[in-house]
């Protein structure tokens, strides 16, 4: 069990710094959201897409080793107070190996939104994870809307005006 984990591991690992193609479950745009279930380990609850029907859900993967990363928090925080009342949900899904590295970068940052570790990186590999972070903006309708890979700070307009497009 703990080698096939291992062997998990380095492939989420291979596929997020591109040196394997993407996997089987290659997800586009309009197409239906691979389904998912996370803990919100702020709160302990249990999170799954097919709970969030008619939400509108922005997907984030990341890692604590990611200078991006720690940049997007920041704006995801901004975008669940601001976007939450019309239906926003948003949900950061930690690739971190050791989640204690992942706790040392939330102590560096904003989060009350839903914050989830997949350290079997079996929906990173739903959703053909290839770069940290990587975002997918997920319709009322269960279909991805956008998905956007990277962050700065010149991303947040477009993004916003893709939110709120799809709200």
């Amino acid at each position: 069990m703990k080698q096939k984990l291992h062997k998990t591991r380095l492939i989420v690992l291979l596929m997020v710094f591109g040196f394997l193609p993407g996997s089987a479950y290659a997800v586009e745009v309009d197409q239906k959201a691979p389904k998912f279930s996370v803990q919100n380990l702020l709160d302990g609850k249990h999170v799954s897409l097919e709970q969030l029907k008619g939400k509108v859900v922005y997907l984030d993967f990341w890692a604590s080793w990611c200078p991006p990363c720690l940049k997007s928090f920041p704006f995801m925080e901004q975008l669940k107070q601001k976007y939450s009342k019309r239906g926003l949900v948003v949900i950061a899904v930690s690739l971190d190996e050791n989640f204690e590295d992942a706790w040392v970068f939330l102590n560096q940052t904003e989060a009350s939104f839903v914050i989830a570790h997949n350290i079997r990186g079996d929906i990173a590999t739903r959703y053909d994870v290839q770069a940290m972070p990587s975002t997918y903006l997920i319709g009322r309708d269960g279909k991805i809307k956008l998905l956007h890979l990277g962050f700065n700070a010149g991303d947040k307009e477009k993004l916003q005006r893709i939110i709120e497009s799809v709200l």
